[in-house]
């Protein structure tokens, strides 16, 4: 049994009347009669009363064309669903923001997912950082790729260099140059946030690296500068603020081994993207199409 005949059927069904319905379905006269008398022969019931004046079903008929239509109504639907999972997919489009130095990962990433994924279309673009974090707040873009320096102090600390660290001349920690998380686990912390959203998350993700998250004070940039010439406290702050504190007489910032200092690559999605597979899938590849630049 065919779909096609099934449509036959319904067609026959709804004009009582074979030239019609041969007609609708662009078959010839004789054509539709075998099919239906194939229809019959497979249900095992006369489906259809013929006469020369008319065409009428019988009770089998009338059930046979109900479950004809049901079943041509759900492959129409299949169909739909099909065809929304997909094309939903084949009109969806992701843009790509990166920086010169990703360039090495992201074009391959892209390609690799589009061996996977073809019906997502991708848009590349190429961008200075600071122009590729406008565009990822403003949602004009969907994913930033870029990769930015990360310095080390000590060997287990390693921070962004667009973050400091900072004591007292006086802290014992002020003339060391190899300071671990350990180090740093009897000294309470003081903290000074920026107005930037990119910069206030890397503050937060050093705290949380220094287990330090609780109990941070934080403050104006004069409130910890005063607080750390009359404490033991160190301190986090961006680096804008870095000028300050060297100005500062009785402040030093910790010293960055410079000899450490690596690149991280940084992978931000703007809050508009929805999470799916295919997206997971993406970042995915470019983490690992990182780590196989970097070998």
């Amino acid at each position: 049994m065919r779909f096609e005949q099934l449509e036959q059927f319904v067609a026959l069904g709804q004009l009582r009347h074979f030239r019609q319905a041969a007609e609708t379905t662009k078959i010839s006269t004789s054509a539709l009669t075998r099919s239906i008398q194939t229809l019959e022969d497979e249900v095992g019931y006369q489906l259809v009363k013929r006469s020369t004046r008319s065409v009428k079903l019988t009770a089998e008929g009338e059930l046979f064309l109900d479950y004809a239509q049901n079943t041509l109504s759900a492959l129409e639907a299949t169909k739909k669903s099909l065809f929304q999972s997909f094309n939903d997919c084949s009109s969806e489009k992701l843009i790509i923001g990166y920086t010169t130095k990703a360039s090495a990962i992201v074009p391959v990433s892209c390609g690799q997912f589009l061996a996977q994924y073809p019906h997502v279309k991708i848009e590349m673009q190429l961008q200075e950082q600071s122009e590729l974090l406008r565009k990822l707040q403003l949602g004009e873009i969907d994913i930033s790729v870029c990769s930015q320096a990360v310095n080390s102090i000590g060997t287990d600390i390693h921070l962004p260099d667009q973050l400091i660290l900072f004591v007292a001349k006086s802290h014992p920690l002020a003339k060391k140059s190899d300071i671990s998380k350990q180090d740093l686990i009897d000294f309470p912390m003081y903290g000074c946030f920026s107005q930037s959203k990119q910069i206030q998350t890397m503050l937060n993700e050093a705290i949380d690296g220094l287990n330090k998250a609780s109990s941070i004070k934080v403050g104006s940039i004069e409130q910890v500068m005063d607080g750390l010439c009359k404490s033991n406290h160190f301190a986090i702050a961006s680096i804008e603020h870095a000028n300050t504190v060297a100005e500062h007489s009785d402040l030093v910032q910790l010293k960055t081994n410079k000899d450490l200092a690596h690149e991280q690559l940084i992978v931000q999605t703007s809050q508009q993207v929805s999470p799916g597979e295919h997206i997971n899938q993406l970042l995915s590849l470019i983490e690992k199409t990182a780590l196989s630049v970097s070998e």
